[in-house]
């Protein structure tokens, strides 16, 4: 969304501005704070980046400015932040909305934890539904439909990136539960030592940065759905634990002694092969029957790519609703696009498609227009790199009435004809992002392939507005 404000809160120059580029990538507008600027509480604000911050108050201070919403906002911790501990076992309002992550930022990580941290505080569409009608999915959207309505745990299984949360969602909104809140939790991104707190929540002093009594997972859920994604990365003794409260459905607060019973529905989702895990001793063999009741498996994108056209036009979709452009695929990109193996799944693909939709906000996205991973062995539209060099070097021909052409020729024009101009720039810039990726970004190395001069590059680059994918050098 174009309105959209991201505040980000860094005292160390050079990771403030990483930060803040990564943000404007993604399309966020974000905005530095500092205490003598002014912010307007009247804004869509979606959230802060906390990072060298010494404690709280500093905090409440760079916050003061957007008034009651500053409560609720959603924080973005650096892992390595002072507040990072404290911030997660606060009090409710504020420890609900908090996501971990490392720096230096990894695109994927920081994608997929502004993902989890909008989803915990945006309301579900009542009508949320799979993209796709292939048959994998067709299988899986019915298999949803059969258990929703009954109180059985729920075990998803899939790669990463394919989709599992969403399948966690969707049965709660077909439940009878949907009216009751529908609460996850990632067990392979919190610390051993601070699920248990938030799970089962913990009392006033129970340990060090304990600062008030917090509700658990458990609590929060009470009536609805709690989504235990990753359990596969659950250490031993917590597992344990969970085993206990899902065959008694009581649970205490960390450093209380009050048993507390719990009304809540149980899906988990694991990425790992969980069979595998109890044979090796890592998980639990009681715990994943316990969970096992109904399992279900969601297909990878590799196993549905008939889906990937509608899956594009969803991801464009969202595109447009944050204030971006949307981005079209040609024959040739989406051919090869259908022989990628899509390890990172949807997530991938959405991804993809966001950066093919800053890159190339205009036009058609062609094969060689692709980060090379994409290209595969796919017929690729443009011309050759040696034969765009020798059109550029030929000597011009005398121009004469008529003009014909063998039938060895390459070049095929369509009936309808075609806008030569437009043509030939769609291969020069194919051509151009080639030679910038063999040459990883850098110009002066992109000109020698492309046998011109490097200020000849650099002029291209502006006139097709690529100069940000570029290094000078």
């Amino acid at each position: 969304m174009k309105s959209s404000n991201f505040l980000v809160i860094e005292s160390d120059a050079t990771r403030a501005e990483n930060i803040v580029s990564a943000l404007a990538f993604l399309g966020y507008r974000p905005v530095l704070a500092n205490r003598t600027s002014t912010l307007d509480a009247s804004e869509s604000w979606r959230g802060a980046f906390v990072g060298t911050v010494e404690d709280e108050s500093e905090l409440e201070g760079y916050l003061a400015g957007l008034g009651r919403h500053a409560r609720n906002l959603p924080l973005l911790v650096a892992a390595d932040s002072p507040l990072a501990t404290s911030l997660i076992v606060g009090d409710d309002a504020r420890s609900q909305n908090v996501e971990l992550i490392d720096v230096p930022l990894r695109y994927e990580r920081l994608s997929e934890a502004l993902r989890a941290l909008h989803s915990r505080v945006e309301p579900t569409p009542a009508s949320r539904r799979f993209v796709g009608q292939s048959g994998p999915m067709q299988r899986v959207n019915a298999l949803i439909r059969q258990v929703a309505p009954f109180d059985s745990s729920v075990l998803v299984l899939g790669e990463s990136g394919s989709g599992k949360e969403l399948v966690a969602r969707t049965i709660h909104d077909c439940s009878p539960r949907r009216d009751k809140p529908f609460v996850a939790i990632n067990c392979g991104a919190i610390p051993a030592e601070l699920l248990e707190s938030e799970l089962f929540g913990h009392e006033k002093g129970a340990f060090t940065g304990a600062i008030s009594t917090r509700k658990g997972r458990f609590e929060m859920a009470e009536g609805g759905t709690l989504f235990l994604d990753e359990i596969g990365d659950m250490s031993l003794p917590m597992q344990v634990k969970l085993l206990r409260v899902l065959q008694e459905r009581v649970f205490e607060r960390v450093g209380g002694n009050r048993a507390q019973r719990c009304d809540v529905r149980i899906i988990a989702a694991t990425h790992r092969d969980l069979e595998t895990a109890i044979e090796r001793g890592g998980f639990r063999e009681d715990l994943f029957y316990r969970l096992s009741v109904f399992p279900l498996e969601m297909p990878s994108l590799s196993q549905r790519l008939e889906d990937l056209p509608a899956l594009i036009s969803e991801f464009n979709q969202r595109l447009v609703q944050r204030g971006l452009s949307s981005v079209r695929f040609s024959p040739s990109a989406m051919n090869a696009l259908c022989q990628h193996p899509w390890p990172g799944n949807v997530r991938e693909l959405s991804n993809l498609v966001e950066r093919m939709a800053i890159l190339m906000p205009h036009g058609d996205v062609r094969a060689a227009d692709l980060p090379e991973k994409y290209r595969g062995a796919a017929p690729v539209e443009e011309v050759s790199g040696a034969a765009l060099i020798a059109m550029m070097e030929a000597e011009p021909e005398p121009v004469t009435e008529t003009f014909a052409f063998g039938e060895g020729d390459p070049a095929v024009l369509p009936l309808g004809g075609l806008d030569l101009k437009d043509h030939l720039a769609g291969i020069e810039i194919g051509l151009i992002r080639q030679a910038l990726n063999s040459a990883n970004g850098v110009v002066a190395h992109a000109a020698k392939l492309l046998r011109v001069q490097r200020t000849t590059l650099v002029e291209k680059l502006r006139k097709y507005g690529l100069s940000e994918t570029a290094q000078v050098g």
